[in-house]
């Protein structure tokens, strides 16, 4: 079931410098390009999906918006401000990297839940890794405060909880979703997609 107050943002805006330049979300996992496979599980559950990008014609065939980023050279924060902006009238927006080709329904409903209370400003993934500021959901009024801080010349989004409530799925809570490597697999390298191509045969 979808929710009109949910909207859902792939940030599509970078430039892949590890893998060539190529379009990660076009890569091929399990017969479907990463983007679809995402657009398939965002659907199910946001009003809305759009792509945060800066190249239009690349998605044109995805019947799906695609917004500039509102600042330019801001990074992945920059993305999920431009996300943020971009959402309206929704009160919460999903935020994810194009290309994480696992993503799961009931990881992002939790998200979405937890980014529900108006104490919050959000709710996002850590791990001992760190925290995933693109596996999250914010609230749309946080876009106030990322903007103060990309003023500031503040670009690490992985500072985000610095300046923002944002609730945490544990790695302990994440484990009930399925296995970590898999849930937060980014594709940035061939060694990652040759481990994508290993975890989707594996399924």
């Amino acid at each position: 079931m979808t929710d009109s107050s949910i909207a859902a943002a792939i940030l599509a805006g970078g430039r892949a410098r590890r893998f060539g330049g190529r379009d990660k979300s076009r890569l091929v996992v399990g017969g479907r390009p990463i983007i679809v496979r995402q657009v398939e599980v965002l659907q199910r559950i946001a009003g809305r999906t759009f792509i945060v990008g800066n190249d239009a014609a690349r998605y044109a065939d995805m019947d799906l918006d695609v917004h500039p980023d509102s600042v330019a050279d801001a990074g992945a924060l920059g993305g999920i401000y431009t996300a943020l902006v971009s959402a309206a009238p929704a009160e919460r927006v999903i935020v994810v990297a194009c290309d994480m080709p696992f993503l799961d329904a009931a990881l992002i409903r939790r998200l979405a839940a937890l980014a529900a209370d108006p104490e919050m400003d959000g709710a996002w993934v850590r791990t001992a890794r760190g925290p995933e500021p693109l596996l999250a959901c914010y609230r749309a009024s946080a876009a106030v405060t990322i903007k103060r801080e990309l003023d500031a010349g503040h670009m690490r989004a992985g500072d985000l909880d610095q300046v923002l409530r944002l609730a945490v799925v544990s790695e302990e809570e994440l484990a009930r979703y399925g296995a970590t490597d898999k849930l937060l697999l980014n594709v940035n390298s061939p060694e990652e997609y040759e481990k994508a191509a290993y975890f989707e045969a594996a399924t």
